[in-house]
């Protein structure tokens, strides 16, 4: 990662230090980030999640791994014969923030949470009609529903990402995805987990030293049960009707999580 995008990265961290979504300015006893995840692509691989979602259908032997570190860069790869355990759809993600051996950190009601991280998206991962989503949140367990997702996103013919609470099916921001292809963009997330109204989420991009988009909701629902666990990869539809399907791979570096407390 260049020395330019970690100092971006940097600045806008200590810049919303205080400005968290969902709490006042200052309290009594003024809360503020403290680091509690930051794995090495080179150093701790796919040790980094708390799990790893391979082509979990075995569909594509002959594309293994599809999602491996190399370098810095943690590369999730998807071949257009790529299928999931539910054929209508390709998945390759990981789940979770391992701080080490058998212990992840769990994020829980009441609970605010923050991921920086920057992305690079190719040209080759297009939007598309149905959902394309390259980050989720959700609750464990099979057949959850995701409650926050980051997707690319065909409106109106415009290749655009965005975010949405997918309980209630609130767009929180959306931004033209072109400008973002090929190159390095920074994604500042956080999330206050509240059920009902009780929670938050504000969510930043960066590109090129400036301020793509900065978007946030309060009052909002971000809780089913147990917890919430993020997600990173590849996850699409199969039923994309503008032609957008084909090989690809999306790249992360420098994840990072925070904890307001």
């Amino acid at each position: 990662m260049s020395t330019s995008r970690r100092v971006l990265l940097g600045a806008a961290l200590g810049g919303a230090a205080t400005a968290a979504v969902g709490l006042p300015a200052a309290t009594a006893h003024a809360a503020s980030w403290q680091q509690k995840w930051a794995p090495s692509a080179s150093g701790d691989g796919l040790g980094a999640f708390e799990t790893v979602e391979d082509d979990r259908a075995d569909s594509h032997p002959a594309g293994h791994p599809h999602i491996f570190a190399t370098g810095n860069n943690w590369r999730f790869n998807m071949h257009t014969v790529d299928r999931d355990t539910s054929t209508d759809r390709q998945r390759q993600e990981v789940t979770g923030l391992r701080t080490r051996g058998s212990s992840y950190l769990k994020w829980t009601q009441g609970q605010t949470w923050r991921l920086t991280y920057s992305m690079y998206i190719p040209s080759s991962l297009k939007a598309t009609t149905t959902f394309t989503h390259i980050m989720q949140m959700k609750q464990p367990g099979n057949g959850t529903s995701p409650i926050v997702v980051q997707s690319l996103r065909r409106v109106n013919g415009r290749q655009t990402i965005e975010l949405k609470l997918a309980i209630d099916d609130i767009l929180v921001g959306r931004t033209d995805l072109d400008p973002l292809h090929d190159k390095w963009t920074d994604v500042d997330f956080q999330i206050k987990v509240g059920n009902g109204s009780a929670g938050s989420v504000r969510w930043i991009l960066k590109s090129g030293g400036s301020t793509v988009i900065d978007a946030s909701k309060t009052g909002v629902d971000t809780f089913l049960a147990d917890r919430v666990r993020p997600k990173w990869g590849i996850y699409r539809s199969l039923g994309d009707t503008s032609g957008s399907l084909q090989d690809t791979y999306l790249l992360l570096t420098n994840l990072r999580g925070y904890q307001l407390v």
